[in-house]
């Protein structure tokens, strides 16, 4: 999604510009969002989440694989031993999930389209599903599976889904909240081991159990694709390190997406977003500035997420160990979380309240001193 932004903003700033977009996947760029919300609720098809990237002129490499990067020479090279020379280079690499230990074809690390349609094949409703993680993808995968039908078991280390990023009692209210979506939680456990045949999957747990399922899906974060760039000498700390032209260490080769990392203002720290917001943004960015235009990027991203009849939005940090000053309309069905660290707004969670992205963005890049009395309330703004 990065990697179609800039390809679209560079050709809205240069009529003539040559652009080449190298995939190592074998379709075009395409929505992600929908892999794990409207695809499964039937308001969007796989046909549909197509981004259009050939409208802005880009030449499509795909099922490539960029394996080295010659700087001095401005020069890429695939694992075909094709080339690629460019004046800019956009590193719009993404991320790679983190893996079981252990495979098979009804083992899925869910990221792409494919990812999708093979869980989708797999996943009749009666199906017996084990979702490994309570974060954001797993946590979405489950509802959306439980929603067709599938028998949904979720296992995660943590105490409760989503812990660590909402505050303990919501976490624990989303717990029951599944349990009575017909979702089964198993807490506290980790997968240690497995082992997957043609007619299902059997774990291993941290407790000294063994349960089987027909498929296992792995949500479990993600590790950003930074190998090219440290092979070429290029900056990386937790990905590749921008600044606010969202350029990398070298000034011909910028980075965009899940794999940049960059300085936000209003928090006054270094972020990697992996999120739809700023792959979009960042990658629209980082196209109008490779086609000339100098200016700096200051968005805070946003993100978003449907759990079963829930939703939100939220922006900045999300750390229980924060101050956490809670203001339920409906406790736990409607209200805002606000993040509080030494005075300031550092995060805010709209719980099903929304249209106040840009409201809380103001209020976490707002100076001065915040305590509960002065945040509870300052939102949903009314304009």
């Amino acid at each position: 999604m990065a990697a179609d932004a800039a390809a679209k903003a560079i050709r809205e700033h240069d009529a003539n510009a040559r652009i080449g977009l190298i995939s190592d996947e074998a379709r075009p760029p395409y929505e992600r969002p929908p892999l794990s919300k409207a695809l499964w609720k039937g308001d969007k098809s796989p046909d549909s989440i197509d981004l259009g990237t050939t409208k802005s002129g880009a030449t499509l490499h795909l099922g490539r694989t960029a394996v080295t990067l010659d700087r001095g020479a401005h020069c890429v090279t695939d694992e075909r031993d094709d080339t690629y020379r460019y004046a800019r280079l956009l590193f719009a690499t993404g991320a790679t999930p983190r893996r079981l230990p252990f495979d098979g074809e009804r083992v899925i690390h869910f990221r792409t389209l494919d990812d999708y349609l093979a869980l989708r094949r797999l996943a009749p409703a009666g199906a017996r599903i084990a979702v490994v993680g309570g974060g954001f993808i797993g946590s979405e995968l489950a509802a959306s599976l439980a929603s067709i039908g599938c028998k949904v078991t979720m296992l995660f280390p943590g105490e409760a889904i989503g812990a660590g990023r909402y505050p303990r009692v919501l976490a624990h209210f989303l717990n029951d909240y599944y349990r009575q979506r017909g979702v089964e939680l198993q807490v506290g456990v980790k997968v240690v081991d497995g082992r997957a045949n043609a007619d299902g999957v059997e774990l291993a747990l941290s407790d000294g159990t063994t349960q089987s399922f027909d498929i296992v899906v792995a949500g479990l974060g993600v590790t950003p694709n930074t190998t090219l760039a440290e092979s070429a000498g290029l900056k990386v700390d937790n990905g590749i390190i921008v600044d606010d032209r969202l350029r990398s260490s070298d000034p011909d080769i910028y980075a965009a997406g899940d794999v940049a990392n960059f300085h936000n203002a209003a928090l006054d720290t270094r972020l990697r977003v992996e999120h739809e917001n700023a792959a979009i943004g960042m990658g629209h960015h980082a196209g109008r500035v490779m086609a000339g235009t100098d200016e700096a990027y200051t968005t805070l991203p946003f993100f978003y997420s449907d759990l079963f009849d829930l939703g939100y939005e939220a922006v900045g940090l999300l750390d229980d160990r924060l101050e956490v000053v809670e203001q339920w309309t409906t406790p736990y069905r409607e209200g805002v979380v606000y993040y509080l660290d030494n005075g300031r707004v550092r995060g805010v969670l709209l719980w099903n309240t929304w249209g106040q992205v840009e409201a809380a963005r103001e209020l976490i890049a707002e100076r001065g001193l915040h305590d509960a009395e002065r945040v509870r309330g300052r939102l949903p703004s009314v304009t």
